[in-house]
C-alpha cells in the first residue's frame, strides 16, 4: 500500500507517487542527470521531475528558463495584473479588438473550442459569477445571491460574445475572459515543450495539480499519479495510474465552499444558470494529449455531472475517470478511452 507520505498533492486532487525535495525555486541535481525542480507560479506551486537528462542540460539555467516560461504565461494571462493582455483586453470597449500574443491566442482558442463542444459547461467568460459567489479575488461572502443579481451577471457573459482570429481578440459584449480554468494547463505545456526542446526525455511538469508527463522516472517505469478520493475531510488516495506521454487534469467540487441556510455552496459555478453544483459528481479526472485541453474538459465535465460526463466522454472518446457521491461514500466510473489506455 501507498503511504500518503509518498506523494506530493496537487491543488486539484492529483497526487504525484515522487519523491519530493521540498527546495522552492532550486534545482537538485545528481549525477545520473536527474533533476528536481520546484517554485511558485499564479498563486500555487510546481514541481518538474527530470530523469537522464542530457549531458548538456544544465540543471540551474533549466530552472531559471522553467521559471521565466511559467511567469511570462503569467504576465500575460493573468487577471489580478491589470497590464496584463487579458486585463487590457477585459477593460476594452464591447466591438473592439485587440492585438495579442501568440500564446495567449492559442489558450483563447482552445477555451472557445472547448466552449463550443461542451455547449458552454465550460465557459471562460464565468468570471463574474464567480466573483458574485464570493469565490473570486475578492473573497467570501455568507448569503445567497438574490436571482435578480444572478440574472445581471450573466447578463454580459457568453463565450460566443468573444473571438479570436488573427492573434486578435474581439467581443460584442462586455463579457470579460478568466482563463483561470485552463491557463495552469497551458503553463505545464510550455514547460514541456522547453524541455522537447532541450532533449529531455524523460520527465514530468506539474502546476497546481495538472501534470503532463513523458517517457520513464528515475525508477524505469511510467510517473505513477494518485487521483485523490474527494472527501473534504481527510486526504486519501481513489485510485493510481502509471502514465507516460500523456497530460492529466482533475477538478473537484468538494474543498471550497461556503453553507448558508444550511445548504453548501461550492466553488465550481455552472455557466449555464449563474448556479454552485449541487449533482454528486464530486470530481473528474481527464487524459489528454495536452495538459491545456484535459485542464479545460476536466472542468467541463464536472459541471455536467456524472450520466452526462460519462456519454460526452464515449461519444468524443475522452479518457475520464468520475467519482461520484457524498460524505464518503464514493463510486467511480471510468470511460472506455480511459481503461483502454491502462489494459496492456
Amino acid at each position: 500500500m501507498l503511504s500518503r507520505r509518498d506523494f506530493i498533492r496537487g491543488a486539484n486532487g492529483i497526487a504525484l507517487t515522487i519523491p519530493f525535495l521540498g527546495l522552492i525555486g532550486c534545482d537538485d541535481t545528481r549525477a545520473d542527470g536527474a533533476h528536481s525542480i520546484s517554485g511558485k507560479t499564479m498563486g500555487t506551486t510546481y514541481n518538474v521531475k527530470v530523469a537522464r537528462a542530457p549531458g548538456t542540460v544544465d540543471g540551474d539555467e533549466l530552472a531559471s528558463r522553467i521559471q521565466a516560461s511559467l511567469d511570462g504565461v503569467e504576465d500575460l494571462m493573468s487577471t489580478y495584473r491589470t497590464t496584463s493582455e487579458l486585463s487590457l483586453f477585459n477593460a476594452d470597449a464591447p466591438g473592439s479588438r485587440r492585438s495579442v500574443s501568440p500564446d495567449t491566442a492559442r489558450v483563447v482558442e482552445t477555451a472557445l473550442a472547448v466552449a463550443d463542444m461542451t455547449g458552454g459547461a465550460f465557459d471562460p467568460t464565468v468570471g463574474p459569477l464567480v466573483d458574485l459567489w464570493g469565490f473570486g479575488p475578492k473573497g467570501g461572502r455568507a448569503d445567497i445571491p438574490a436571482q435578480a443579481e444572478i440574472a445581471a451577471a450573466m447578463s454580459d457573459l457568453g463565450y460566443r460574445n468573444i473571438s479570436v482570429s488573427n492573434q486578435g481578440l474581439a467581443k460584442t459584449s462586455q463579457a470579460r475572459l478568466d482563463l483561470s480554468g485552463i491557463a495552469k494547463g497551458y503553463g505545464v505545456d510550455k514547460v514541456a515543450e522547453l524541455l522537447d526542446a532541450e532533449g529531455v526525455e524523460h520527465y514530468l511538469v506539474e502546476v497546481g495539480g495538472e501534470v503532463r508527463t513523458r517517457g520513464l522516472s528515475p525508477e524505469d517505469r511510467a510517473w505513477r499519479l494518485g487521483i485523490e478520493k474527494p472527501n473534504p475531510a481527510v486526504r486519501d488516495i481513489q485510485h493510481v495510474v502509471g502514465l507516460s506521454g500523456y497530460a492529466l487534469a482533475s477538478s473537484g467540487n468538494y474543498r471550497i465552499f461556503f453553507e448558508a441556510d444550511s445548504q453548501r455552496f461550492a466553488h465550481i459555478i455552472d455557466p449555464r444558470n449563474g448556479r454552485p453544483l449541487t449533482h454528486d459528481l464530486a470530481s473528474a479526472t481527464v487524459i489528454a494529449d495536452t495538459t491545456t485541453r484535459a485542464d479545460a474538459l476536466s472542468t467541463a465535465m464536472l459541471v455536467m455531472g456524472a450520466d452526462k460526463a460519462m456519454r460526452f466522454a464515449r461519444e468524443n472518446d475522452i479518457a475520464a475517470y468520475l467519482i461520484s457521491g457524498r460524505d464518503g461514500n464514493f463510486t467511480d466510473t471510468a470511460s472506455p478511452a480511459f481503461e483502454r489506455l491502462f489494459s496492456a
